[in-house]
């Protein structure tokens, strides 16, 4: 959505992009006359990448490898006038077998964004079958989490990609020309793994604080829990504007392009003029 985000903080001074990846957005706003865009990123592959893509601008691109709940003023350099967040995984990511995000390429049960803390492999082969379902369910909205939950335990260890893939899909079957049933146990463990969700609710109230009166942020969430935080956050913060009444969507073009983004939904807010 990249027509969109350029829409909200074009010919901006200083634009935090909280989850630069490979740099597509920060890219785009930079041609787009924002005049500095802080790069932060947690995989310093991404990062690196990104510092590599975008180094025809020069120092109007700044990289941080960082967790974006941990961005305050003095890592962005003092307060912003727009933040922008890109959730989820990347493709990048999905396409590093040694990565252990995808399901469709063998490698390790890792998971990792940063490359700290415990992997997938270890939620999945050290939760008991009850934790495990209720992770299953809770960040993959998963009706099937309990019957999935079951049959890892009875395979343990599991310990790479396309054996938790093949414990899933003989757990709950595959239909023909259907989604992957893995997809959802895949994103309950990302998310688990990377602590996505407390990570988003410690960001975004300091998100807001970064941001100069007339600032605005600019949220793309592909998960409902997600999602609903941003929305939440935004309606119950009294120094924001809300700018998109309902989350905007990808058009049918972009989904035809990019099937990803067709759970993508974007909100924007803007801080309002501070008290005198």
């Amino acid at each position: 959505m990249v027509a969109e985000v350029t829409g909200y903080l074009r010919d901006r001074k200083t634009v935090i992009d909280m989850t630069v990846g490979a740099g597509g957005h920060a890219g785009a706003l930079l041609d787009a006359g924002v005049d500095l865009v802080v790069g932060v990123d947690r995989d310093r592959s991404a990062l690196a990448l990104a510092v590599r893509r975008l180094e025809t601008f020069g120092e109007r691109f700044r990289p941080v490898a960082s967790r974006f709940s941990e961005v305050d003023e003095d890592v962005a350099g003092g307060r912003v006038d727009g933040v922008l967040y890109d959730l989820g995984v990347s493709s990048m990511q999905l396409d590093e077998p040694d990565r252990g995000f995808g399901y469709r390429l063998e490698g390790p049960l890792d998971m990792r964004m940063g490359g700290e803390g415990p992997t997938a492999a270890d939620l999945v082969n050290g939760l008991a079958e009850e934790d495990l379902a209720n992770l299953i369910f809770e960040f993959g909205q998963e009706h099937r989490s309990r019957r999935i939950a079951r049959a890892i335990v009875r395979a343990r260890p599991v310990e790479t990609t396309d054996a938790l893939a093949r414990v899933v899909a003989g757990a709950v079957g595959r239909r023909p020309g259907g989604p992957h049933p893995a997809r959802r146990t895949f994103q309950a463990l990302r998310i688990a793994v990377n602590r996505e969700i407390e990570e988003l609710a410690a960001s975004l109230p300091r998100a807001v604080d970064l941001l100069v009166p007339g600032g605005r942020v600019v949220v793309i969430a592909y998960h409902s829990l997600e999602d609903r935080l941003v929305k939440q956050t935004f309606r119950d913060d009294e120094r924001l504007t809300i700018l998109t009444k309902h989350p905007r969507t990808a058009s049918d073009q972009e989904v035809d392009r990019n099937p990803r983004a067709r759970a993508a939904k974007l909100r924007a807010a803007e801080r309002a003029e501070e008290a005198a």
